[in-house]
Order: structure tokens, then sequence, then C-alpha cells
């Protein structure tokens, strides 16, 4: 990209209709209604700084719709605007396709280039200090046999090979790509960073130019894990901006919970210790060394479940790695200002281990400090049925509207966009997670922050609108909403032969074409298994999920069955695919540590927690999943749901009304005769 431009003042600025024409222009398209609401609802957003979120249905061209506002907007202000994703999928569609088109088109008439720029984590890119002065020895090589070990040397010379060459340094370019361990061989975390003051590869850096490049742009294209970092860390890792656009905003608050979330192992604090062996006094490093041996036994004594209350043993072991933890980072001392690169890298990356097994045994310890009834904090033990990883413990917030609200939306505009933002038609189920109060209603009472403080003690009203521009697809002539009320409730022991033999007819009917959407991978592996019919059938796991998709895709009969990810971002226009089949109402699991805390802080508060949170997820999985059936204006098929609590629970119209309004039926036979015409034909 070009060197910096003077900004251009407002009166210079053409009208957004024009740069919407030439916007709509670049890409191929043409401008449909819902956009051009959608187009203007974000513009008044933007300058009233009154926040917006925006349900825009398939098809509607939704990314246009808030980009050229948004473009608009930071020229006119000479500020920046960032767009955040949830998936690297759309990331990439909108740094390599949509912004370069209109950048081109927008070009003449804003009178000079516009500026945009993709900022990942730091872990994203190679580090240029890192590879010099090679990685800290790794705490666990011991476990790698002589294959593993040439394999990965393998990878790490192609790394250093690949590092010589890329302009980027992004991990995304890499092509094919490398494992885990090999990648941490030549990157670094924030916290294992020297800094721009101390790191001889600085002005190098490839993570620096992407902050300086984005701290120059327009739009700075970004996920919500870096969104939700920048929120909850001290230290800023987003360029100074105006507006947040969040794109794919049903996923925020999943994404901001993870990243919010804590996790401690005996393999993690094992490693914390071997990286402190050779920087801290002898005794210091060890005493932690044993104590992850007596975290691993008492992980192993108890069940996988939420703790509700900390069992003693648990608790002394948690309390003693604290303390040796903090003993270990006493020890580390102030840091050298002379210290080799080398040195300081090793040194860095002891801390960061120590940082991270310290502040989660103290999280995990503060949680149990309150009553359960004031705790914003939910802890449980973790443990592999297969015994493919270790047990470990995790420890999340119960709500994130708080955090959301005072980082976000008391600080600056903010635009929410999804396909699927009403549940049961109404905004207000996913406003109260973000932290919004109801539209003309006081702030939700959720935990306001860490503190616990209560919503309503905000001074500064929110004000935020929702709009629904709908989407250009007709979906009542197109699509078939078919709930099989005839079949017996789901059970515990896996699909029933009656929900198989109906499974088997629909395909059946539908010539294969069949995208199988499962509450688990259990599930979806009897159902490949199990069914005899005269179509392939894909199976999530047997190939990355990319691949089979291509491969669905490609092959017309061919059938794809999978679980969560395939709920979402599947996207599959034209014949290859007819019929999408759900197995069951996507609730979680009863089990489900944070959604089952999250329900009962709900109802203790005297409100339906299991509307609010399991009705609530699964309304939104089940929107998602339905909105893989059409994906261009002349698809046509059936969504079937083989759960009849659909049809006979009270939830169920909350659940349908979620749904696209596609025409419904419970008649198999009717269906059966309008997947078999759509084969026809």
């Amino acid at each position: 990209m070009s060197s910096p431009q003077p900004r251009i003042a407002l009166k210079d600025v053409p009208p957004l209709e024009d740069l919407m024409s030439a916007g709509v222009a670049a890409v191929g398209g043409s401008e449909r209604p819902g956009q051009v609401k959608m187009v203007e609802a974000v513009d008044q957003a933007l300058r009233r700084r009154e926040h917006l979120a925006v349900q825009a249905g398939t098809g509607t061209g939704k990314s246009l719709a808030y980009l050229v506002p948004s473009i608009r907007h930071a020229v006119s202000k000479g500020v920046t605007v960032v767009v955040s994703t949830a998936t690297i999928a759309l990331q990439q569609q909108l740094v390599d396709r949509d912004l370069p088109r209109l950048a081109g088109a927008l070009e003449p008439l804003l009178g000079r280039e516009l500026r945009y720029a993709i900022l990942k984590g730091r872990r994203n890119y190679v580090c240029l200090n890192r590879m010099s002065v090679g990685a800290p020895e790794d705490p666990e090589e011991g476990l790698f046999d002589t294959a593993q070990v040439s394999t990965l040397g393998r990878q790490v010379q192609r790394l250093h090979e690949w590092a010589e060459k890329t302009e980027t340094g992004d991990r995304d370019e890499l092509v094919p790509g490398v494992s885990e361990q090999a990648w941490r061989q030549v990157a670094v975390s924030a916290k294992e960073c020297l800094g721009g003051q101390r790191c001889p590869q600085a002005q190098s850096c490839f993570s620096e130019l992407a902050r300086a490049e984005a701290a120059e742009a327009d739009v700075v294209v970004t996920n919500h894990a870096m969104l939700a970092i920048d929120a909850l860390e001290e230290f800023q890792v987003l360029p100074e901006h105006d507006a947040v656009v969040i794109d794919e905003a049903h996923d925020l608050v999943d994404r901001v919970t993870s990243v919010a979330s804590g996790e401690l192992s005996a393999n993690a604090v094992e490693a914390a210790a071997r990286r402190a062996a050779k920087l801290v006094p002898d005794r210091t490093a060890e005493r932690l060394k044993e104590l992850a041996e007596d975290l691993r036994a008492a992980l192993d004594e108890e069940s996988a479940a939420r703790l509700d209350v900390l069992p003693s043993h648990l608790g002394n072991t948690l309390a003693a790695v604290r303390d040796a933890a903090q003993a270990c980072l006493t020890g580390l001392g102030p840091e050298p200002k002379d210290a080799d690169p080398a040195v300081a890298g090793a040194r860095r990356a002891a801390k960061s281990a120590l940082d991270d097994v310290h502040g989660d045994a103290v999280r995990m310890l503060a949680a149990f400090e309150v009553p359960i009834t004031e705790r914003w904090e939910v802890v449980w033990l973790a443990k592999s049925f297969d015994g493919k990883w270790p047990p470990s413990l995790h420890v999340a917030p119960i709500a994130v509207g708080g955090l959301l609200r005072d980082a976000l939306f008391r600080t600056r505009t903010t635009i929410l966009t999804s396909a699927t933002l009403t549940l049961g038609g109404s905004f207000e189920p996913l406003a109260r997670q973000w932290g919004l109060p109801a539209p003309g209603g006081p702030v939700p009472s959720v935990p306001a922050a860490r503190d616990g403080e209560a919503a309503e003690d905000d001074e500064t009203p929110i004000i935020w609108s929702g709009l629904d521009v709908g989407s250009p697809f007709d979906y009542p002539r197109s699509g078939i909403l078919y709930i099989a009320r005839h079949l017996p409730q789901p059970g515990r022991d896996g699909l029933a032969k009656e929900v198989l033999a109906e499974l088997k007819s629909l395909i059946e009917a539908a010539g294969g074409r069949t995208l199988g959407l499962f509450s688990s991978m259990r599930a979806a592996r009897q159902a490949a298994d199990e069914l005899d019919i005269d179509y392939p059938v894909l199976c999530q796991g047997e190939d990355s999920t990319s691949q089979l998709v291509k491969q669905f895709a490609a092959s017309p009969e061919t059938c794809l069955f999978g679980t969560l990810s395939l709920w979402q971002g599947v996207d599959v226009p034209g014949p290859s695919l007819s019929l999408v089949v759900m197995d069951r109402i996507p609730f979680p699991r009863p089990d489900d540590p944070v959604a089952s805390a999250r329900q009962r802080m709900i109802d203790r508060r005297g409100g339906n927690g299991f509307m609010q949170v399991a009705a609530a997820q699964a309304a939104l999985l089940l929107a998602q999943g339905s909105g893989r059936l059409l994906r261009s204006g002349s698809d046509k098929g059936v969504v079937a749901v083989l759960d009849s609590r659909l049809a006979t629970r009270g939830y169920g119209s909350f659940l349908t009304g979620s749904l696209p309004p596609f025409w419904p039926t419970s008649d198999p036979e009717q269906v059966k005769a309008a997947l078999k015409r759509l084969t026809a034909s």
C-alpha cells in the first residue's frame, strides 16, 4: 500500500448513493431493497453515534451494505473503522475480494486510495527474533519419538525458507500448513514478545509492520478474538478506532467467553516449571514441578463436572500451585536491560508460562470465595473419554454482557450484523447476552464486570435499535420446513430405528443431496454406518471439513453428515444440496458447565433460564442450520427436523419463530413427493 495521504474533509466526500452505486457495480451485482435499507441504517447509526443490530438474510449483500457507509465515515472523519468477523473465511473474503474491488471503484470518487488492512494476533506471525536465536527448549521434547522429531525438523526448515520469501509472515499464507508444534518454534505470544524497544528485529517484525499498517488504515479487518483481547487486556492490540462493525455477531458471546476463559493442567504446570528451571533458584522450580504431580493426582480423583464446591484436597493443591508459581516469578526478578536476546527470549517464555499458571489458579480459587448465588465465574473439570488429552480445570465468566457493555458499547459506535439475530422474532434474547437493554427498557440485570455490580448502576443510557431487512429469497415458495411430528422423542441411546428409517426415505426421495446436521458425532457416525442407501456418505472427521464440503458440492448425489461446525458456514448453492436434516433440537448438553451456570443464575434472579439460555442457543443453531438450504435465488429444497418436540412442546413456537419463513408441514408423504419432483427436475 502507498504511504499515508491527507484525510478528506467532510464536504469533499461524495454522497453515500454515489459511493454505493460504484460499489455495487464493482462487485458485479445490483442494488436490493434490503441492502439499501441496511446501508441507510448503518450510515444513520454512524452519524448519530448510536448502536445498531441488523439482521440481513442470505443474499442481501450485507458486507457491501456495511462497508460502504463505514468507508465514508472513516474518510470523512479521518478515523478508523474496525470490522470484526468470527471466521477466517469471511476475513479473507473481505480482504482478498470485497475491499480490493471497492478500493478500485471508490478511488476516483474519493480522490485517494482507500487504505485497508488485516490484523491478527501476534502468534499468527513469524517472529524473526525467535528464528534467529532459536526457540527455548521445549519442555515436552522428550515426548516425541525419532520420526516425530525428524518431521518437526523438516517443517521448521521449511518455515525458515518460507520466512525469507514471505512479505507478511502470516501463517494463513503458508500452504500447506505445518503442525502447531512446528509453528511454536518460530512464533511468540504477546507476553513472550521482547517489544519494539528491546528486540533487535523490531524494524523488520511482521507483527509490528501489520500493526503499523493498521494504524494508518481507514478499515481494519480483524476477528472476534482480537476484539475480546483488546477489551480484556491492559495493553492495546487494535489501533485507535471510532466505530466497530461486528459481522457474524451471533457468535460474539461464545468467542468472547472463550478468550476470557482460563485452563490449568498438570502438564501446563510442569511445562512452566521446566521453563523456569534454569532461571530461578534450584529448589523453587523443583517445588513447582513436584506440585504438577500432586495436581495430576488430585484431578484424577475427581469426576468431570461443573464444580459448585471445591474439594479440599484440590483446593489445597491449587493454592500450593499458585504460591509456587508466584515464588518462581519472584525468583525471576526484574529483566536485565542488557540481556542477550536469546536469554531474554527464554526469560519471557518462562514468565509467560508462570503468569498463566499463577493467574488461572488465582481465578479458580477466587471463584469459590463468594456464595454460589453471587458468583460471576464458573469452574469445571474436563476429561477425555479416550485419554487423548490430560484432565484439565477450566474457568470462564458466566456472562460477558457487562464486559461488552463497558469495553465496547460505552466507548464507540457498534454495528452488529448477521443472517441470524432475531430469536423467536425478537432481537431481545441476543441483546440481553450482549449487555444491551431491551428496546426502550432498562439495561438487563447481568453481572456487569468482575466486581459483579448490576448494570442498572450505569448512568449513561445506551441507545440502540434493531432492524430486520429480510432476504431477497422467496422462502415459502423455495423451501419446506418439515417437522416429523409422528416420530418418538429423542432418547439418550442414539438414533431410534424410526428416525433412521425416516432419514433413509427422505434421502432416497432427494436422490442423495443431503446435509445431515447431528447433535453429536456419535449420532452422525451411527447414521453413516447404519443407513443402507445407494448414495455415497461423507462423515465429518474422515478429512478436513473444507475438503469434505468441496467433495459434497462437487458430487450431487453425495450426502455429508457432521456436527457443530457444519451447522454454520457451509455454503453449497446449486443442485448438490436439496435436503437439510437435523436429528434433534440442538439444546446445550445438561452438563454443559457454562450454559448450566448461566441458566441457574437467571433462574435465581427470577428469570426463565431455560428459555434465555437453552432455548435461545437451540434457536440460534436451528436458524443457522436451516440457513444452509437456500444459498442462491434458484435454490429449492426441504429442511427436515426429526424431533417431534418442535411441534408438541410449548417452546416450539419460539424455536420455529426463529427460522426463515419456509412453508411448514408435518406430512411425510407430501415432503417426499416434493423432493422427488425436485430431483426429477
